[in-house]
């Protein structure tokens, strides 16, 4: 997982995308995380509309079925985009590679400043989408999900965690820095219903105990 490392309809969520990337890499500060997901009042009624059905078989999955890291303009692709957007006072090489910086995983609170102890989390990973609905769904639209820069679903936190994590959905794990829950919390629920992603049974009820007390 360690270095290896969707279709909207709507027009004006290609257009924010778009907005965020040029933002970034023209060096000005568009944010230093993922886009804030829903409040948590809306984040329940979201979770109430995700569909509740055991996870799906494993069969056919690959990573290679959602493509990623895909070119963002400017020799950039989206990976160099997150740590750019996630990071603070980044300097790229003409290649788009980060070579210095400062990151905080909002995960844990570690610090960096070798963006190879960074991985780009999938908020939901691609092995977790895939059993949740995605694979019904075309390569684009798989491909919008793993390079998706307009809702919650990448942010770059330390590599080990990433690892740690896995395709565990929040019942199985959570970030170790529990005052993080809540927004965890509601960026997973913002992912799963804006893709029409499914939920297991233990999955929602973990998120909706985390959710009722934020």
């Amino acid at each position: 997982m360690k270095k290896v490392y969707a279709r909207r309809v709507s027009l004006a969520a290609g257009s924010a995308a778009a907005l965020v990337c040029t933002l970034v890499l023209s060096g000005q500060t568009a944010q230093a995380a993922p886009p804030s997901p829903p409040d948590a009042a809306t984040a329940r009624t979201y979770l109430a509309d995700i569909k509740e059905q055991a996870e799906g078989p494993q069969d056919g999955y690959s990573r290679d079925k959602f493509p990623h890291w895909i070119e963002q303009g400017k020799n950039c692709n989206t990976r160099e985009v997150v740590l750019k957007r996630d990071g603070t006072d980044v300097q790229q090489d003409d290649s788009c590679a980060a070579k210095s910086g400062k990151w905080v995983s909002a995960y844990d609170d570690a610090t960096w400043t070798n963006a190879a102890d960074l991985d780009i989390d999938h908020v939901v990973p691609l092995s977790e989408a895939w059993k949740s609905g995605a694979a019904q769904w075309t390569t684009e639209r798989r491909k919008e999900l793993a390079n998706d820069l307009t809702h919650s679903q990448l942010i770059a936190v330390t590599d080990n965690l990433n690892q740690e994590k896995g395709d565990k959905d929040p019942a199985k794990w959570l970030p170790p820095k529990t005052s993080y829950h809540c927004e965890y919390a509601r960026m997973w629920v913002w992912v799963k219903h804006e893709y029409g992603m499914t939920a297991d049974s233990a999955e929602k009820a973990a998120l909706k105990k985390i959710l009722d007390g934020c």
